[in-house]
């Protein structure tokens, strides 16, 4: 009651005198594994107007509005992200010495609450910008020759991956067949990073409390690890990233027994353009080479810039092509068929990456998870599972390891497939296989069955061949000019053609 009847005095005198003692000042919330993941509110106050920064996981917003005071109070950040312009909103009040303080996904819903606790000045501050190298080649690794093959953590667990899962998936993908069927990595997304010692070294967290153990395990049943960073401050999630510790990084990563890095662009954007992006990527792939581990070196950026026609001369040998797939026919049917025009640009040990495999997850049917299987073999895509492989049905097995659908995409000469015919909703996309075969593949996009009738040499095929269906595991009969079939809704029929 006393400051209650004080700051009613002072504000007479001096208007907004309370607010800006109350709100000023750097306040942090914590979260995540260990709650390595820190939220900044750097604020100032001057009667009801605040100003200063918000660090959010990879985003560093600046204030550009408000209202309110500590009773109650709204902010806007903004931020540039390539070429389009982030905002975010807040609100929150004062309770004592906590700020509680969230944000809404939706108008209709209340707001997500965190309790905020003031930290000292600078605690957080966004590191200073360093300028980008400039661009040279980078040498090829020599890695890759193929599309890689194996499992990645991110679409089933997200953020719940630990070090116990990486090993029972890392026992299931051995004793399911499916390293004989050439899946061999075992990739960590996101959330494993820690803290940084005394002298700058990376970490993991308590849901990995042996990284070196870990790797050893992987290895020793004939796997290889892979892990995940950013060439930011942060990760998408927010963890530590490994802006101004690349070659640091670089090093640890090869003391443990790493052998695949997925970099994902994320925080690097709030430093940097994405014009400066080959430059950043440039830094890790020289780290990588650097420490004579052979590493694969995956670029995840989302396919900004035309990294297609970049992305190897940086030292990558993979480089995603789109934004993040869905466990949905929709996401995946425009992700995969979005593919026709980058077949000038994979070759071997270099690959476009449409996206991890959402096989076996739930969101599609049987036919559709086919389709998806059949699509990535003829985008010659690296194959990353990226469903529980402890608990997956017969019928889910058997499309992740059809050999004869696996040899397409694992064909030596690495030439990406194209779209060569389509009619309204029906498509037909031809794959050159090494040998002079070729894998052709009939795709029904609408809901319901279709018949597709094409003369053989409008799809290029001419003289007499020998047919396989890869689904059926069966030889096709040749019956003349005219081939004919009949497509399930969202299915597929895919054959070898040679």
């Amino acid at each position: 009651m006393k400051n209650k009847w004080f700051c009613l005095l002072s504000t007479l005198v001096l208007p907004g005198l309370c607010f800006a003692a109350d709100l000023s000042g750097n306040w942090m919330v914590s979260s995540g594994t260990d709650g390595v993941v820190r939220t900044y509110f750097n604020l100032k106050q001057e009667s009801e107007r605040i100003t200063g920064t918000i660090r959010v996981n990879q985003f560093y917003y600046t204030i550009t509005e408000s209202s309110g005071n500590a009773d109650g109070f709204k902010l806007t950040g903004t931020m540039q992200d390539g070429k389009s312009r982030r905002r975010v909103v807040y609100e929150g009040k004062l309770v004592g010495e906590e700020l509680h303080i969230g944000t809404r996904r939706r108008i209709d819903v209340p707001v997500t609450e965190q309790i905020a606790h003031r930290v000292p000045g600078g605690e957080g501050a966004y590191p200073a910008r360093v300028p980008p190298p400039a661009l040279h080649k980078v040498r090829d690794n020599g890695l890759a020759k193929t599309p890689p093959m194996g499992w990645n953590s991110w679409n089933k667990f997200a953020g719940r991956v630990d070090d116990a899962t990486v090993r029972e998936i890392a026992d299931a993908l051995v004793g399911s067949g499916m390293k004989d069927a050439g899946y061999v990595y075992i990739n960590i997304d996101d959330t494993w990073e820690g803290d940084r010692d005394a002298q700058g070294n990376i970490q993991s967290n308590s849901k990995f409390p042996n990284m070196k153990s870990l790797a050893d395990y992987v290895h020793g049943k004939g796997l290889k690890l892979g892990i995940y960073s950013s060439p930011g401050p942060n990760t998408c999630a927010g963890y530590e990233g490994s802006y101004g510790h690349e070659e640091q990084d670089a090093r640890t990563y090869a003391a443990w027994g790493i052998d695949y890095l997925k970099y994902d662009w994320c925080g690097a954007r709030t430093l940097y353009t994405d014009e400066e992006m080959p430059a950043l990527y440039q830094i890790m792939g020289e780290a990588l080479l650097k420490t004579k581990r052979p590493i694969i070196y995956s670029l995840c950026q989302y396919g900004r810039l035309d990294v297609w026609k970049w992305g190897a001369d940086v030292g990558g040998n993979l480089w995603r092509t789109t934004g993040d797939i869905r466990d949905a026919w929709d996401s995946m049917s425009r992700i995969g068929f979005g593919q026709n025009e980058l077949s000038q640009w994979a070759k071997p040990g270099h690959w476009n990456d449409p996206d991890m495999l959402e096989v076996g997850n739930g969101g599609m049917s049987e036919t559709e998870y086919r389709t998806h299987m059949s699509l990535w073999a003829m985008l010659a895509a690296p194959l990353l599972a990226g469903n529980d492989l402890r608990n997956m049905s017969p019928e889910i097995l058997a499309i992740l390891t059809n050999p004869e659908v696996i040899a397409v995409d694992q064909d030596k000469d690495g030439k990406q497939g194209k779209q060569i015919w389509k009619s309204g909703d029906q498509d037909i996309w031809s794959r050159p296989l090494s040998g002079g075969a070729q894998a052709v593949a009939f795709f029904n996009r609408a809901t319901e069955p279709a018949k597709i009738n094409v003369r053989w040499t409008d799809i290029g095929i001419t003289g007499k061949k020998r047919l396989r269906d890869l689904w059926l595991h069966q030889n096709v009969e040749w019956t003349g000019l005219e081939y004919s079939l009949t497509v399930p809704g969202h299915g597929v029929v895919m054959l070898r053609v040679s």
